[in-house]
């Protein structure tokens, strides 16, 4: 489990930093990486790149699945948090549980976060093809489907780029070294900077 946020110093003037939280699984707690390396850190570093204030808590679980997400959701996303990455579903896939479950739990954090007006950055999963088309086809939809029905903002994968590259992932197959993280950080960046501006949009009545 990783826990941790990186602290920078603002440049005088600059805008107060947006609270971030990454509430996911071992893809955001940085599995098998220096802890320097792991998503969240990079992605704070590589918006500090483009004098982009944010702070970003790092609430990922190895091993994490939607339910485990949703279960510590209360305190995984404390008071103050002003925007919220969910990268949560791939473990649900490659143990093969019931689409519908995973829907359900998304859709719950999702809904709980819509009533805490907190704004969210919803990154897709895809199924193994070797789970079956009608497995793939149920899970496949779960994201764009509830990324639609909360106005969430939807990168439409978390691996794009990266997925079935052995050059970008460790030996597992699985997961991402530093290098893929990079690839991660540069194709969702544009995604997360749009989170931000709406963390710091009046909220909507």
């Amino acid at each position: 489990m990783a826990w941790a946020s990186v602290g920078l110093v603002p440049a005088r003037g600059a805008e107060r930093a947006v609270n971030i939280v990454a509430l996911g699984d071992s893809l955001v707690a940085g599995y098998g990486l220096p802890g320097n390396d792991a998503f969240p850190v990079r992605l704070q570093h590589a918006l500090a790149d483009k004098g982009v204030a944010a702070r970003i808590v790092n609430a990922g679980v190895s091993g994490d699945t939607a339910s485990g997400g949703l279960s510590r959701l209360d305190w995984s996303v404390p008071d103050g948090t002003e925007a919220v990455i969910l990268e949560l579903g791939a473990n649900d896939a490659l143990r093969g549980i019931d689409p519908a479950i995973t829907r359900k739990a998304l859709d719950a954090i999702l809904r709980r976060l819509a009533e805490r007006k907190i704004p969210v950055l919803l990154c897709g999963m895809l199924a193994p093809p070797n789970m079956g088309n009608e497995y793939v086809r149920a899970f496949n939809a779960i994201y764009p489907d509830l990324a639609a029905r909360y106005d969430a903002i939807l990168y439409p994968f978390f691996l794009t780029g990266v997925a079935a590259d052995p050059k970008l992932n460790q030996r597992d197959g699985l997961h991402p070294t530093a290098a893929g993280v990079a690839v991660i950080v540069e194709g969702i960046l544009p995604k997360v900077e749009q989170l931000i501006m709406r963390a710091k949009a009046p909220p909507r009545p």
